[in-house]
């Protein structure tokens, strides 16, 4: 009997701890409706990803799923404040409340997510890190790189992982290493280093940017695992759940083929699994402060996670990224979402 009452006031006393830690959260969502309007940590300027246009419009995938989360909040993909953040100030300013939540191809490390009080929600692009070239060089692997000089960001996981390969490799090298992404591609451009390196999807995004783009190739070798997804602070679990969730809606729309042209249409599945994630059999929304009809919110303005990403980075965008890794596992990538039950 003595143990079982010392079992039970333990468990009394988590009970009590959790509800005084959750009712000590700052309630994120709160602060968002109050303030009618989303703060998104976004890229400083990244083709495909995060970028604004000459009238100053944002696009690109990162971005699309900023809108998502405002959708899914506001019914209104617009009332979103969009902050571009340098790779050195990007976890300060979500630490500090300066934004909701960050959303630029940013990789979650074990370092990232144990020390900094932050939490991945979750992978929205599986992505590795590449080297890129002038042709002229007439290199076509990274193994041919040796005694060449880099040019690398600061502040990234590129520095860590380019001295990693040259050393695993016995290569030598120089590193010239730059604050920003536009001061790395202007010096790479200038011909002050050899080769460029950054995550394989950033290589065919800056590419763009140089004067004969034709000129440069991207190098087969991926020399890391670099997942890339979105942050928020780790003291509020209901934000964290309601931006993971925001993913998961957008690849299991895709997997059971709701799109943004037949989501009317879709209200009326019979598709038990359809219509849970669609709101017209239970309210899964409710449980992350949300509507009933979240998902459709989503859908309707910016579509499923495979209509994004082929409007920005895959074969309707000027990148033309191949889905590879970033398919659904249904057809043998890795984007697996948990399902709305």
């Amino acid at each position: 009997m003595k143990k079982f009452m010392t079992a039970a006031l333990a468990g009394l006393g988590f009970a009590i701890t959790a509800t005084a830690v959750s009712a000590q959260a700052p309630a994120t969502l709160a602060q968002v409706k109050q303030r009618g309007m989303l703060n998104c940590g976004s890229n400083t300027g990244l083709a495909g990803f995060g970028v604004p246009d000459a009238q100053g419009n944002w696009g690109g995938l990162d971005v699309e799923f900023c809108r998502a989360i405002a959708a899914a909040i506001f019914n209104d993909p617009t009332k979103i404040k969009f902050i571009p953040l340098s790779a050195k100030d990007r976890f300060t300013a979500l630490q500090s409340g300066e934004v909701d939540v960050l959303v630029r191809n940013s990789t979650w490390t074990m370092t990232r997510d144990a020390s900094l009080g932050l939490l991945f929600t979750g992978v929205n692009y599986y992505d590795g890190q590449g080297f890129m070239v002038r042709k002229k060089l007439g290199v076509t692997s990274a193994l041919q790189l040796s005694g060449a000089s880099v040019c690398t960001q600061q502040g990234t996981t590129t520095e860590l992982n380019l001295a990693d390969y040259f050393r695993a490799n016995n290569l030598k090298y120089e590193v010239v290493a730059f604050a920003s992404s536009d001061e790395t591609v202007k010096a790479y451009d200038a011909g002050r280093c050899d080769a460029f390196t950054t995550d394989a999807s950033g290589l065919y995004s800056e590419r763009l940017k140089l004067t004969a783009p034709d000129e440069h190739i991207v190098l087969p070798e991926i020399i890391s695992k670099e997942p890339l997804g979105p942050s928020v602070r780790n003291n509020d679990p209901q934000w964290f759940n309601l931006v993971k969730w925001v993913h998961f809606a957008m690849l299991n729309a895709e997997e059971l083929g709701v799109t943004k042209a037949n989501v009317d249409e879709q209200l009326k599945s019979t598709n038990p699994e359809v219509k849970r994630l669609l709101g017209t059999e239970g309210k899964f929304g409710e449980t992350v402060g949300l509507t009933t009809d979240w998902v459709v919110r989503i859908v309707k303005h910016i579509g499923n996670y495979g209509e994004s990403f082929e409007r920005n980075v895959g074969q309707g965008s000027l990148l033309k990224i191949a889905r590879g890794q970033n398919a659904l596992w249904t057809k043998g990538g890795l984007q697996y979402a948990a399902p709305v039950r």
